[in-house]
């Protein structure tokens, strides 16, 4: 019964999701991945770039989902993965900043920066989203874990996943951005 109830336990996750607007007004689930799929469709025709970021599984995630968009979706985006960029920011400016560094770089006002943090609260992707605030972007969180977490207020699209473990958050977030991509490719 372990199996059953842990695919129920998912199921449940993702039929709970809350998603949230900038002035944290709730927006229905159908009426929110209507808008991701509009944002992401403005940014496949005007070459915006999506930008891709978080942390251990999170980061992994983030990197399939960026080359599943590109690929598949035919929308431009990046990932920070790149272990010397990493290594070099973390190391001559800090942890918290290895991702808002090169957006500083690379990130434009009509692109778009998708979050992916289990607990929402990681300084470093916390950052990113400010600095993608500072410079114009269109930011997008996920997140799960407690409800009160910073990233779920932060977004202009926030996906709060109500889930209890890492290993629920992670499946949850995948399920849900596989949807989003599912969508981008078919049309």
């Amino acid at each position: 019964m372990y199996w059953t109830h842990y695919v129920d336990d998912l199921a449940g996750c993702l039929h709970r999701l809350e998603v949230s607007d900038r002035l944290g007004a709730s927006v229905d689930q159908e009426n929110a991945f209507a808008r991701l799929f509009t944002c992401t469709q403005d940014a496949r025709q005007t070459g915006a770039t999506v930008f891709f970021v978080g942390n251990g599984a999170s980061a992994s995630i983030a990197s399939h989902m960026a080359a599943d968009m590109n690929k598949n979706g035919k929308v431009r985006t990046e990932v920070f993965t790149d272990l010397a960029l990493i290594t070099a920011v973390a190391n001559d400016i800090g942890f918290d900043q290895v991702y808002a560094e090169p957006l500083r770089r690379k990130m434009n006002p009509v692109d778009v920066l998708l979050t992916i943090s289990s607990s929402g609260n990681s300084p470093n992707i916390l950052n990113a989203v400010k600095t993608a605030r500072e410079l114009g972007g269109y930011v997008i969180t996920l997140s799960a874990m407690r409800p009160d977490n910073a990233l779920r207020q932060s977004g202009d699209l926030n996906f709060y996943v109500p889930a209890a473990t890492y290993g629920m958050a992670e499946s949850a977030h995948a399920t849900l951005l596989h949807h989003w991509i599912d969508r981008i490719v078919a049309v």
